[in-house]
Order: C-alpha cells, then structure tokens, then sequence
C-alpha cells in the first residue's frame, strides 16, 4: 500500500513541477508512514512539511495543492489534509486484501527487497579467542550476528560473514603451556598447576591426545620446568609474571619446532570444536579470517610505521603508544610492548584496515558490552590512518543469565565453570536459543529461562510463534480428510468476504512484514521481527479460537484457508530469518 501511494504522490508533485507550483529542481525523498491512530487514516505523508521552505509556500496551502493534484485511484476512499501539512489517507478495504495473493504468489520471496542492492557490508561476529568452548555468552552474539546479517540480506546487501580468529599472542600461549602442563601431569609429573592457566576440562582432553599419541616425547621434569620461576599468586607472588616464565620456560625446553606443534594442536583442536559448534548452531562464515596473517605478511607492522611516519605514535617506557587521545579517545594505547612485541590492538588496527581496503561500504563488528572501552581506540587510529570511521559501526551485546529452577546458574570462564552453547543447543534445542537470544535489544541485559524454553505451552514464545505454523498445516491436513481441495482462486475472488475484525487484523498485520524487514535490518534491531512474530501468531490463534476455518461456504472457506495459508508463509519467512524452523506438526 505504501508503494502505491508513493506513486500517486510523485505523479502529484510532477503536476506541481508543470504548473509552476514547486520548482522544477525541487528533489525530495517521499516518505508514506503508518497513521499512529486509525481515526486519522491508513496511511500518512509529511511532504507538504518537506517541500514548504523550498516552494516558498505555506505548508497547508501546499499540503491542499498535492492533493487536488493526486490522480484517482481505486484504492484510495478519502484524503485530508491535517495539523500544520500532514495528508492523511483512508484506503478501500480490498486494497490491503490484495496482500493476501502477493504472499502466496511470492511464497518465501515475500518481504524480500532490494534497498541494499549493489552495496556490500561486512558482518564480523563471535570472534571469541580458540581458547576453549563457546559459552553462553558467545551464543548471545552469534545468534544475534546471524540474524543481522540475515535480515541485511533479505533487504538487498550483499554479506560477507566474517569469524577473525585471534591465532596470535599471549592468550594462545597460555593456552598452548596450560595443554603442555596437563600433558606433565599425565606424565607422572606433580607440582601446582597456575592459577592463571586454562583450567577446563577441554585443556585435559587435548593434553591426553598429545600423551596418547607421542607419550613421553614431550616430558621434562617438574623440578625442570619451575626451576627459578617466579612465584604464582597463591604462593605470594604475581600471577601474570608466573604464566609468563611458563610460557618462556616452555618455548626453552621444547624448541621453537615442539612448541609450536603442542600451541597448533591446542588452537587446532579448538577452533575446529568452535566451527563445528557454531555450524550446528547456524552460524555459517564465507571466511575465517587469521590475525596471525596480519603478522606474517607485515601488515601489523606496515599500519604502526604508517601512524609513526604521521606522528601519531611516542615512545614512553620502552613502549610505543598511540595518541588515541588527540582522537577523542580517553588514553593513549599501547601498540608496540617494551619486549618488542606488537599488542592485539595492533593487530585490530591492522584488520580494520584490511577490512575497508577490501571494498566494503560498510563493516559490523559485534563485540561483548565488556569490549566498549575499545570502540574509540579503533576509530581513533583508523582516523590517523586517514580512513573515514564511520564507515565502522560497532554493536555491543550484553551477556546472558540464565535461570534453572528460578535460581541463576553460575558461571566462570577461566575456571572452566560455565555452560558451553553446546551444552545450551542439546538442552533447549537450536530454535528455542536462537528465538530467546534475539528477544530484546542486543544492549539489553538478557535473563534465559532454561525451563520456560522447554516447556510446551503458550507462555514459551517460540513454541507458540511456530505452533501457529503447525496449526495452519493442520487445518490443511483436516481438508484432505474431509476430502476437500482448496481452491486459490476461488479464495482471491471471494476475498471480500473476509470482514469480520479478526481478519481485518491480520491482513493488517501481513501488510507490516516488508517495512518490519525492512527497518530491523536498517537499524539491527533482530527483536523487532521476534516481536512481530509473536504478534502474528496471537492474531491466528485468537481468530482461529473466535471462527471456524473449513466452514460449508465453499467461497468463504477458500477465502479463509488463503489467509490462513499467507499467515503460515509469512511465519516461515519470519522464522527463517531468525535461523528457526517452521514444524509441520507439534
């Protein structure tokens, strides 16, 4: 309907533009937006507002002019003008009932556009260090990613899905001397393992496929590996300068060759573990990206001698800092450590840049709200480096809580202590955690009900969006039953008959999914289509609870049965998008 009407308006301003009334080179985007209240009319325009400065004209007297001009039209049963220039719409009925036939012409295509066509947007999301399993945590941002990146799609863009895998620095080599450290200990060797190490239960897996499948070739001694190594935190010393000795003691004893043979197999063993996971969860990649390769093709060396040669670096400590603050950052960052050694924003800083020499117009990273300190760092340098940071949109996603028996379940990463999206997927099913994930705005903290995403009832939204879904496949079923066979046709010819206010309703509701597509994706906002969909359902179960479906009125029945069907494609849409499925039969 807002299509059409647009049209009527350009064809109206175009009279305007022969007759003098508005300048001929008076360009304006035409905007047609749902009434607030129905008193008011189907549909509304501010463009009387819009064009009143550059017509020299009062708004109302303008507003009046576009409307005599309007060319007739079937659809529309009355136009006024309101407030200060508003024109208000009243639509005939059979102009929203045309809805029906589109959805089921259309089918999955149906609230698919092309308002993105010809752009490209990189979506990087997840990105969790290949230190151990993706927690619930992670799934908050990687349901939330795939989303994004779906509805951006839907309307148009082309996205590239991006996973940048953090395969070099100091957390992977903690990793890669905690696996060695297992390994010593499966080996007969005592001592205390560091407070500061990784102490999940995955650490001991890969350590014992390390002893499995080269048994002593890898063991020194416990007295060997601590010799004059700085005491650990529990023992009075300094947790952070302990696992640093570790890791030194590690790379001298093993050989640069071994070393990197046991940290290959630690990131190797889990990367996989998290591509799997993420697979089965619904979250594809088009590419891996690696940081190491930042490194060894010089490009992180490349971008900090280029804000260097630009003055944007000093030497403090024996670091190198960047004067973020000269960028509206509130310190400056370190980029190059007293050891020689460059830091992970060096390494950031490196990407981004790879990431707009790569054409993108625009880049999405999805980061944890405990990563929001870093967003003005990294727009700060890509403006030294004479990028425009705008072109980086940085969204943040809030952690997940989630409930069991109405008591929240405790979590801790380093210890190991926390619920992996594995462990999630099984015990809720991928429909139910991806839907919950993507209930509320991404910034907002997010309470999950492990019970209620179980439970087979109404009160579980996901359950009761896709039993709407099987519900209408049911009905479908019944006709054969009865030895009935909708009719298509029929139901368009007699759409008419559908008046009653529950139909009204949800033909309305139909109407709403393009420009609901359409402004999720515009402004990542995945909850709005979760809402919608919700919204959708208790509309058919309320008309479906108030009216019979396969009634004797061959007409009316056909007409029904086309509503029913475009309601059961618009939630398959809906779902789809979401990366949940639509269930026959519940």
């Amino acid at each position: 309907m807002k299509e059409h009407i647009q049209s009527l308006l350009v064809e109206a301003l175009e009279t305007l533009r022969r007759d003098g009334v508005v300048p001929a080179g008076a360009a304006v985007d035409i905007h047609v937006e749902r009434a607030r209240d129905k008193s008011h009319g189907d549909l509304a325009t501010n463009l009387a507002l819009v064009l009143a400065k550059t017509a020299g004209r009062n708004p109302r007297e303008l507003a009046q002019a576009l409307t005599t001009a309007l060319p007739a039209s079937d659809g529309v049963i009355r136009v006024e003008v309101a407030g200060p220039g508003f024109i208000n719409f009243h639509l005939a009925p059979e102009l929203a009932l045309a809805v029906i036939p589109r959805i089921l012409e259309q089918g999955a295509a149906f609230g698919r556009g092309n308002l993105g066509a010809g752009r490209r947007i990189q979506v990087e999301y997840v990105s969790a260090n290949p230190t151990g399993p993706l927690h619930v945590g992670h799934g908050r941002g990687a349901a939330y990613g795939a989303v994004v990146a779906s509805l951006l799609e839907a309307v148009g863009f082309q996205v590239h899905r991006e996973y940048y895998v953090n395969d070099a620095g100091r957390q992977m080599d903690i990793l890669g001397t905690s696996v060695w450290l297992r390994y010593l200990e499966l080996c007969g060797e005592e001592f205390p393992f560091p407070g500061n190490g990784y102490q999940g239960d995955y650490v001991w897996d890969i350590a014992a496929t390390l002893h499995r499948e080269h048994g002593d070739a890898y063991r020194h001694s416990a007295a060997e590996v601590f010799a004059g190594v700085v005491a650990d935190e529990a023992a009075g010393g300094d947790k952070e300068l302990h696992i640093d000795a570790l890791i030194a003691r590690a790379r001298d004893l093993l050989g640069d060759n071994r070393y990197r043979y046991v940290f290959e197999l630690g990131l190797n063993t889990i990367l996989d573990d998290i591509r799997d996971d993420l697979g089965l969860f619904g979250a594809v990649y088009d590419q891996w990206f690696s940081e190491r390769s930042l490194v060894e093709s010089g490009a992180v060396n490349k971008v900090v001698e280029q804000l260097r040669a630009g003055g944007h670096l000093y030497q403090q400590d024996g670091a190198w800092w960047f004067q973020s603050t000269a960028f509206g950052d509130e310190k400056d960052r370190v980029v190059i450590r007293d050891n020689g050694q460059t830091t992970y924003f060096a390494s950031d800083i490196a990407y981004h840049r790879d990431k707009l020499e790569r054409g993108f117009e625009r880049v999405i990273d999805i980061w944890g709200a405990d990563h929001h300190g870093y967003v003005p760092r990294v727009k700060a340098a890509l403006a030294a480096l004479g990028e425009d940071p705008e072109r980086l949109d940085v969204l943040l996603v809030q952690f997940a809580n989630l409930y069991r028996g109405g008591e929240k379940v405790q979590m801790s990463t380093r210890s190991g202590q926390f619920v992996t999206l594995r462990q999630l997927r099984k015990e809720v099913g991928r429909d139910a955690a991806r839907f919950f994930y993507v209930m509320r705005r991404c910034e907002q903290h997010l309470d999950f009900d492990l019970d209620l995403a179980k439970s087979r009832s109404a009160d579980n939204p996901v359950y009761y969006v896709q039993y709407a879904h099987a519900r209408v496949c049911s009905v479908m079923n019944q006709l054969g039953e009865r030895g009935l066979v909708h009719d298509r046709a029929a139901g368009t010819a007699a759409a008419a008959r559908l008046g009653e206010s529950h139909e009204t309703a949800l033909v309305n509701l139909l109407e709403r999914y393009p420009e609901m597509v359409e402004a999720a994706a515009l402004t990542h906002e995945p909850h709005q289509l979760v809402h919608y969909l919700r919204e959708l359902a208790n509309g058919f179960h309320t008309y479906y609870n108030a009216h019979q479906l396969l009634v004797e009125d061959d007409a009316l029945r056909n007409a029904r049965l086309n509503l029913a069907l475009a309601v059961r494609q618009v939630i398959a849409n809906g779902l789809g998008l979401l990366g949940v499925s639509a269930p026959q039969s519940m």
